[in-house]
């Protein structure tokens, strides 16, 4: 080491230790920390002292409750939980002794991802309990263990009672072949502890909603907790945000609803003051939403009237939701049919009173889904075949048109006359009997059962494990390609299914555009091949938006692309457009003899542009005199 280095290790040194120095605290800024971290460390000591007193506290009311003689139900203040269970051959019910209300539910008919029976509650994620407001103290289920009385495969009366022979008692019954679990709470000689006010019962129920598909963002998106406004229709909760809801509407059901699963709280005299919530959970952690309602509904102390309550627990089949309310112990129309979400009024009613039927029949025949759907395209294609021919034939019609719109370009080249132009083109296409909107209102007719099936086929719990080719589940995503990465937009593999839709969606735009840009002619079709590219932008973003979706929906929406493919390749096969001419000439020919009125559309477009003609020539005069 030279002598240079060692004079600049020394002047390092004192440069660091200078400014240790001079940038030390000073004994009052010691001293002064040294106060603030005792306080702190007090402060922390306090609040630990303060809460572990109350915990001593929590324990010793418990305690002293127990063994205060006065205190409602105190013999059943302690003891060991036990678990009764309800079942039949569609469903296991667990109550548990400690709380006495519904603690695990399980669906033997439907399985979950790892083969085992769907669990809808268990004891870890779930729990639900009441609360009574007496005269010296609050009663909480939670805190007393009932005995089971009189208890069978399908029903049971879970029972607290006092040193005064006073009874509450929750009966349940279990209907057979049926997802519904009936609740009844009774009291008997219990109103002497309740103020004569006290007219309500207080509920709370806890679930975090556990994910049962393979697909998570997918299942999220219809996992929402739903509730039923009596003597209207139902509302939920926004699924993707985490939301919490007064409601002040009295409540006839609220459901903490999954994608095809449902856990449903009906109340029979209302559910009033409800406080819902609903909170996102992260992917992959298992978990789709933490679901809490907090509610009130009716309760006599005196006995002479019980709380009439009801539990569902079972599959948002449209069906077996509909059959409700042969099961319902009051004449309430429970709508539960409604959990099963079929879109918009005008959608759900094509959803309700067709698709619905005509899926059935076909799942009826005993074929497999992969089918089902296909002969279900087929017959809807076939049933709209009409007006898809009826647009056909109006593009085919501008199509034989365009020689004669290209010569009423050539002859008003001045882009003054646009309007003259406007006037002999409708001119034109009244004579030949040609509608440049022809091919539209037909499409239209045809958008609302494609947009009815997109709220059917992912709600459809009849597609759910069901396989076909190489989609193992049309409930879910197709992932034959996939990786282990996740990738921004397009996550861990491919929809095959979905690459087919946008693939035949591609060639469909293909084959449309050219038509059309075949019928038009000038600026039209100018605007028209701005317009080709964001129609070909369309498949591009269907394959980032549907390569989550259920491999079921994108193989009807592949079928359905399919299928207009060939329509049109059909349409055009059997369309003489020499021969489609001929009939426009000859209807030409007529008109002329005997000209008509516009009407219509027409006439109201020919007013609107002799209006606009007489503005231009105006402001032409008036030009002209300055």
């Amino acid at each position: 080491m030279d002598k240079n280095t060692i004079i600049g290790f020394i002047l390092i040194a004192g440069v660091l230790f200078g400014f240790s120095y001079y940038s030390r605290p000073s004994q009052e800024e010691i001293q002064q920390m040294q106060r603030q971290d005792s306080l702190e460390l007090v402060a922390k000591q306090q609040a630990e002292a303060e809460m572990k007193a109350k915990e001593a506290a929590a324990i010793a009311q418990k305690a002293e409750a127990a063994q205060d003689s006065t205190s409602l139900f105190f013999k059943n203040r302690q003891g060991k939980d036990q678990n009764i269970v309800l079942q039949n051959n569609l469903v296991k019910i667990t109550l548990g002794t400690r709380g006495g209300m519904v603690k695990e539910a399980l669906l033997k008919d439907y399985k979950n991802q790892q083969g085992g029976p769907v669990c809808l509650l268990n004891e870890k994620d779930a729990s639900m309990n009441f609360v009574l407001e007496g005269k010296s103290e609050n009663l909480n289920s939670r805190d007393f263990f009932f005995t089971p009385v009189a208890a069978t495969d399908s029903s049971v009366t879970m029972r607290l009672e006092n040193q005064d022979g006073g009874v509450l008692d929750l009966e349940y019954k279990l209907h057979s072949d049926s997802y519904m679990l009936d609740l009844k709470i009774a009291s008997s000689g219990l109103g002497k502890y309740f103020s004569p006010s006290m007219k309500t019962i207080n509920l709370s129920w806890y679930d975090k909603a556990m994910q049962q598909e393979k697909g998570f963002d997918f299942e999220n998106q219809y996992s929402t907790l739903t509730y039923k406004i009596k003597d209207e229709g139902t509302d939920y909760l926004n699924a993707s945000e985490d939301k919490t809801e007064d409601v002040k509407e009295r409540l006839d059901w609220i459901a903490f609803k999954n994608q095809f699963f449902s856990c449903v709280f009906i109340a029979h005299q209302d559910f009033t003051d409800a406080t819902l919530s609903s909170t996102p959970q992260p992917k992959n952690s298992g978990y789709l939403k933490e679901y809490n309602a907090e509610m009130k509904t009716f309760f006599d102390p005196s006995g002479s009237k019980t709380t009439d309550l009801q539990l569902y627990f079972g599959p948002n089949n449209y069906h077996i939701l509909s059959t409700t309310n042969d099961l319902s112990l009051s004449d309430k129309d429970l709508e539960m049919q409604d959990l099963v979400y079929l879109g918009w009024p005008l959608f759900k009613w094509i959803n309700r009173f067709f698709i619905i039927y005509l899926f059935d029949w076909l799942n009826g025949l005993g074929l497999s889904m992969g089918i089902v759907l296909l002969l279900l395209t087929i017959i809807i294609k076939v049933l709209v075949y009409p007006t898809t021919r009826k647009s056909y034939i109006a593009s085919a019609k501008m199509r034989v048109l365009k020689p004669k719109i290209d010569a009423l370009n050539e002859k008003y080249p001045d882009p003054n006359d646009a309007l003259k132009k406007q006037q002999e083109m409708m001119q034109l296409y009244s004579q030949y009997g040609a509608n440049p909107m022809g091919g539209c209102l037909p499409m239209l007719i045809q958008m609302p059962f494609w947009i009815a099936l997109f709220n059917f086929v992912p709600n459809a719990i009849e597609l759910r494990g069901e396989s076909f080719l190489w989609a193992n589940d049309l409930s879910a995503y197709d992932d034959l390609i996939r990786w282990d990465t996740h990738i921004w937009l397009i996550g861990d593999h491919i929809s095959i299914f979905c690459l087919l839709f946008c693939a035949t969606n591609i060639i469909n735009t293909w084959i449309s555009t050219k038509q059309q840009q075949s019928a038009m002619a000038g600026e039209q079709a100018q605007q028209m091949k701005m317009m080709q590219y964001m129609m070909y932008f369309m498949p591009v973003f269907f394959f980032f938006m549907f390569n989550n979706y259920s491999s079921g929906l994108n193989y009807y929406y592949f079928l359905s692309s399919l299928t207009s493919i060939l329509i049109m390749w059909y349409l055009k096969k059997t369309t003489d457009e020499k021969k489609l001419l001929e009939k426009m000439e000859a209807k030409y020919e007529a008109n002329k003899k005997n000209p008509k009125k516009a009407s219509g559309f027409a006439a109201r477009l020919e007013e609107m542009q002799k209006k606009q003609q007489a503005i231009l020539e105006e402001q032409k005069r008036r030009q002209g005199q300055k």
